[in-house]
């Protein structure tokens, strides 16, 4: 595998794992506001971040490459209201997408197939990332503000049920 991508894969699984770290820091303020809906979306979601953070690792040595595992940050947002976090978890999984279509090119560059299909999960699951964290923004600026339906809309998140991701390494 090219040293490049080879690195780039290993700094995804950091990434990844920043992710979970982010998702469990904005459960962690709903928890605290109250809205245990939207605690269980987040902390669903830092599970599906940490699988994915697994399956980059998995890759690697699968590859027989090295993995070296580096400090995951600290989350350093700060929210002021609830539609801060919603906003923060939308930027940031756009910035993941960048991140994957990042390390997909660079692969593209290197005539790394392998890497490419591998990446194919990837890039159809961070289209599904960007929509549901999009569609939270949206239905919280559409009911938000009403305290019925921000009860409604906790309710909904709070239905949200973890599934392993459908990736298969070979």
């Amino acid at each position: 595998m090219n040293q490049k991508v080879a690195e780039l894969l290993n700094d995804q699984i950091n990434k990844e794992f920043y992710s979970a770290y982010l998702y469990l820091d904005i459960a962690n303020f709903f928890s605290a506001k109250g809205l245990d809906g939207f605690a269980n979306w987040y902390t669903i979601q830092a599970k599906e971040e940490q699988d994915h953070g697994m399956l980059f690792y998995t890759y690697l040595h699968n590859n027989s490459i090295p993995v070296e595992l580096k400090a995951i940050a600290k989350p350093d947002k700060v929210f002021a209201d609830l539609k801060d976090p919603l906003n923060a978890a939308f930027a940031h999984e756009q910035y993941v997408t960048e991140l994957i279509n990042n390390i997909y090119a660079e692969a593209q560059k290197v005539n790394d197939f392998r890497t490419l299909q591998f990446l194919d999960w990837f890039i159809k699951e961070q289209g599904e990332e960007e929509k549901n964290a999009s569609d939270i923004v949206t239905k919280y600026e559409l009911f938000g503000s009403d305290p019925r339906s921000l009860y409604l809309l906790d309710n909904e998140l709070g239905a949200r049920v973890y599934s392993a991701p459908s990736l298969v390494l070979d």
